[in-house]
């Protein structure tokens, strides 16, 4: 038999990768039918962080019957009261790397008026107990329904590849705080700490058919900030006997909003968001405190510091100003467990998976993103210092009528946490879990 050269050897290996590409591509299309029905079924019957029983026992018994050995119940909250109801999913296939993959199980507190006929119609009681409407207003189910299929391609496909596959549920998302549980309750001591960790997103402006990536900082660090201006109430009729924490909370919305234009750098990225304020009774009663939750974004640790101090200067500066005595001082809370860092695209990571993805989905169909102030807990799964590398990639979920309609209107597209956005199911889940398992394929091959 003659040695038929380097020339040869690049044409098979050509050919051995268009086999994969279509083997991937015959395998999703045979799951698709199942998996947007399960998508449909999970999006029907959302469940809010800290409360994703039905969520995580679905996503265990899929992964289970697979093969994979499941454990459930991880996470470990910095309040005892809540339940952990992670996920973890480990299959061994020889010697080779250890790659983790995550999705993010939970669902938002909004009032879905989409008008879709599998559309969420579950009320549920939220942390404090209080009622709410609940809703998968960010994609999240499709992110589980994706795993699904990533995990039935890879079971089907073990004889290309070789180490240790972790899928996990991650819940609590939203909160920010289900990544820091999973890892205080020992994801990277009871199970496979690994080589490499991934995830995907989907996104409420990217065509069907698309991925997006970003290499370094994708996405801004989050810190929530309870903010309490205490005053002295009164009747309405006789406000000069007051000190009135509305018209203070109304001056410091004012004043904190110079933060960003005045005190940070132009190039330095932040965002700093009042997203709750609640005071008052009645429309006669001066109330004796006002409540504000504020959610601030940067990239940069030394950014996020500097913003952090404002807030608490500028409360007591208004306060003083205001005449309230000392021991009524401004409280402000930053808060311990809703704080997340920015997210980290490890830069040689993330350009062999989109060259995988490339290879998969067509170069066309794979493009850059620039970076969002957005923010995700997945960076966590990275540790400190980015130890891990990890990559969290975008996958589009709008067909391209509703996009050119956008554009024809000038309406914009709903974004994601909106009471109207959806995802197109059939698309959307066959692009996630071609790229995804054509990710997984490249790093464990």
């Amino acid at each position: 038999m003659k040695f038929c050269g380097v020339a040869c050897l690049c044409v098979l290996a050509g050919a051995t990768a268009l086999a994969q590409e279509n083997q991937i591509d015959a395998k999703v299309d045979q799951q698709l039918p199942s998996l947007v029905t399960m998508y449909k079924q999970l999006h029907a019957a959302p469940e809010l962080s800290h409360h994703e029983e039905k969520t995580s026992a679905l996503l265990a018994r899929e992964l289970r019957s697979l093969g994979f050995d499941v454990t459930e119940h991880v996470g470990k909250y910095a309040n005892p009261d809540l339940k952990g109801y992670g996920v973890v999913a480990v299959m061994k296939n020889g010697a080779g790397p250890t790659v983790l993959v995550r999705a993010d199980m939970d669902a938002l507190p909004v009032d879905e008026q989409t008008g879709l006929p599998y559309a969420s119609h579950v009320r549920a009681k939220d942390d404090d107990g209080v009622d709410v409407p609940v809703m998968h207003a960010c994609g999240h189910d499709f992110h589980t329904t994706s795993l699904v299929g990533t995990a039935r391609v890879l079971t089907t496909l073990k004889k290309n590849w070789h180490g240790t596959l972790v899928l996990i549920g991650q819940p609590a998302e939203e909160k920010i705080d289900g990544a820091h549980a999973m890892l205080a309750d020992g994801l990277y001591t009871r199970f496979p700490k690994p080589d490499y960790a991934m995830a995907l997103h989907d996104s409420a402006t990217l065509e069907t058919g698309k991925v997006g990536y970003t290499a370094g900082y994708m996405q801004a660090s989050s810190t929530t900030v309870d903010v309490t201006l205490r005053g002295r109430g009164g009747h309405g009729a006789y406000a000069y006997t007051t000190k009135d924490p509305i018209v203070m909370a109304a001056e410091y919305i004012l004043a904190i909003q110079t933060i960003v234009s005045r005190e940070t750098p132009a190039v330095d990225p932040a965002v700093v968001t009042v997203g709750s304020i609640h005071g008052g009774t009645k429309a006669n009663i001066i109330p004796d405190e006002v409540h504000l939750q504020l959610s601030v974004r940067a990239y940069k640790e030394e950014v996020r510091q500097r913003i952090l101090a404002s807030l608490e200067r500028i409360a007591k500066g208004i306060a003083l100003a205001g005449g309230v005595p000392e021991d009524l001082a401004p409280i402000v809370k930053v808060s311990d467990t809703e704080v997340t860092p920015a997210n980290y695209n490890d830069p040689a990571l993330t350009a062999r998976v989109a060259a995988a993805m490339k290879a998969e989905l067509g170069s066309e169909n794979v493009v850059q993103l620039e970076p969002v102030m957005g923010s995700e807990d997945f960076g966590q799964l990275g540790l400190e210092g980015h130890q891990i590398p990890t990559v969290l990639f975008r996958v589009g979920a709008i067909d391209a009528e509703r996009i050119a309609k956008s554009k024809q209107t000038g309406v914009p597209l709903p974004s994601t946490h909106s009471s109207l956005f959806w995802p197109a199911p059939e698309p959307t889940i066959r692009t996630g879990v071609r790229a995804m398992s054509a990710a997984v394929l490249e790093l464990m091959k």
